[in-house]
């Protein structure tokens, strides 16, 4: 483990996340609030990011344990100090509440403690939702954008970060990488914010509404969350570019160099869009009773799969009253998520779609057991190596879902409640069912429940393992290898 440079790295993400404050401290002024909350959390945050990340460490090569854990350390201590704004303006008077609510932010899940979100300072707010743009495409990615930190070794920070079951280079460098990719981001969020303005939406909300559409999160600065403009335009703008955001963005630096032909052949984005098709046509023929008009109940069912899959969690309608097969295909879609390489939580279309190619061929293996039987996703056949990974990864997500619902049956919620609010946690979705539902929320859970919803956020988040190797004592160990003099 190289120790000194996990410090510099981490020292060097507080000091980014200092810088940003600024913005929702510029808002605070804009708005006459108090800007003494974000400046005291600042200078924290440069304090204890100059005594990390002062001096810059001789040996600077970041291997794999050492990826793991500054992506999980990161998110752990950029949502503790992110939380005290919220503590110190008095928005959110509980530290527990407000790391809940920080947590939720920076992983875009969107689930909240909040009974009623209007009545928060407008600087609150603008923090709130300014943490899923931060935390939607990646805060290792952000900072490696805007400061390369590394000697070529950035590999394993985004392979421990971004979402997905693998992660390659765009260009050669790293840094490079994360420029093109957030680069990307920033221009589809800021024509998002215009679109949004052009309907009538005032340039505060359609920020924030941008941000948790881009960062898939879901936080509104509206109690009825989109649903409170009771504007079909807004729900086709916000549902398209939830969708948008829920497609790998590499896709889209194959559309800015003309490689139109792999972007046609992506097997996940066929998957992905048809999967979207077919539940936005059953849920609308199903609730069409509801609401009287077909088109009516097509936009509806179109938004809430939009929410759901990309796990941004902005709802229109009260799905709560839903049929339960319409409810039950929302599940259903909370587990799937969106594609790989996108802002968006859940297992992943890219896995799925592997998992079922992987039980067709052994069920064909069972009926001609001398046939040679090779899984093949995006027109490759897949390495074993990779196959194992998809299995594992799936496994564990399920242990740590068993033992998680357990710890929360002891709060003695209704059993749809328990399932629906860790499945929405872990998959990063926002809102539940039933008491955690889309008019809901988790205020309801005692600050234990909390404090495992939010491991639960950063679990599936950072796809499971950085976290769990986090509190393994093996990645901790100093072992002396054979390749210069360095201890890795």
């Amino acid at each position: 483990m190289n120790y000194r440079m996990i410090g510099y790295v981490i020292g060097r993400i507080l000091m980014t996340e200092a810088a940003l404050l600024a913005l929702p401290g510029i808002t605070a002024l804009l708005y006459g609030e108090s800007l003494l909350p974000f400046a005291v959390t600042a200078a924290l945050l440069v304090a204890a990011g100059l005594i990390l990340g002062w001096k810059r460490p001789a040996r600077t090569a970041i291997y794999a344990r050492d990826g793991f854990a500054v992506v999980a350390l990161a998110w752990i201590i950029m949502s503790a100090f992110g939380a005290l704004p919220f503590v110190l303006s008095g928005d959110i008077p509980s530290y527990v509440d407000a790391f809940f609510e920080t947590v939720s932010g920076f992983t875009t899940t969107g689930a909240s403690i909040l009974t009623e979100v209007e009545s928060l300072s407008r600087s609150g707010l603008f923090w709130r939702s300014f943490t899923h743009w931060v935390g939607g495409m990646g805060v290792l990615v952000f900072v490696m954008a805007i400061l390369p930190m590394t000697d070529g070794h950035g590999m394993h920070l985004m392979r421990a970060e971004v979402p997905g079951p693998s992660v390659g280079k765009l260009v050669s460098r790293m840094s490079d990488s994360a420029k093109i990719l957030y680069g990307i981001y920033l221009a589809m969020t800021l024509l998002e914010i215009v679109l949004l303005m052009l309907g009538g939406m005032p340039l505060f909300d359609a920020c924030i509404h941008s941000f948790g559409s881009a960062g898939t999160g879901g936080f509104s600065s509206r109690n009825l969350s989109v649903g409170a403009y009771n504007s079909p335009y807004f729900d086709v703008v916000i549902g398209i570019f939830m969708l948008l955001f829920g497609v790998n963005f590499n896709l889209y630096y194959f559309l800015l160099i003309r490689r139109f032909r792999d972007v046609l052949k992506s097997e996940e984005l066929r998957a992905y869009l048809l999967i979207v098709g077919a539940a936005v046509v059953v849920i609308a023929v199903d609730i069409s009773h509801l609401y009287g008009s077909a088109l009516t109940s097509l936009r509806h069912a179109f938004f809430q799969v939009s929410s759901i899959i990309t796990t941004t969690g902005y709802a229109t309608a009260d799905f709560n009253v839903w049929p339960t097969f319409s409810k039950g295909i929302l599940v259903v879609l909370m587990f799937v998520g969106a594609c790989a390489g996108s802002t968006g939580g859940g297992i992943k279309v890219a896995r799925v779609v592997i998992l079922v190619k992987s039980a067709l061929a052994d069920m064909r293996k069972m009926l001609h057991p001398n046939a040679v039987s090779t899984v093949r996703f995006e027109g490759k056949p897949l390495p074993e190596r990779n196959l194992r990974g998809v299995h594992v990864f799936i496994s564990v997500y399920l242990l740590v879902f068993t033992v998680s619902f357990l710890l929360l049956s002891l709060e003695d919620f209704d059993l749809i409640t328990t399932f629906t609010a860790l499945a929405a946690c872990i998959n990063n979705i926002g809102p539940g069912l039933e008491v955690v539902g889309p008019t809901g929320n988790f205020s309801a859970f005692s600050p234990a429940a909390k404090l495992l919803l939010s491991f639960n956020m950063l679990v599936g988040r950072l796809e499971i393992f950085p976290m769990l190797l986090l509190v393994a004592p093996s990645i901790w160990k100093r072992r002396l290898v054979h390749h210069g003099n360095a201890a890795k």
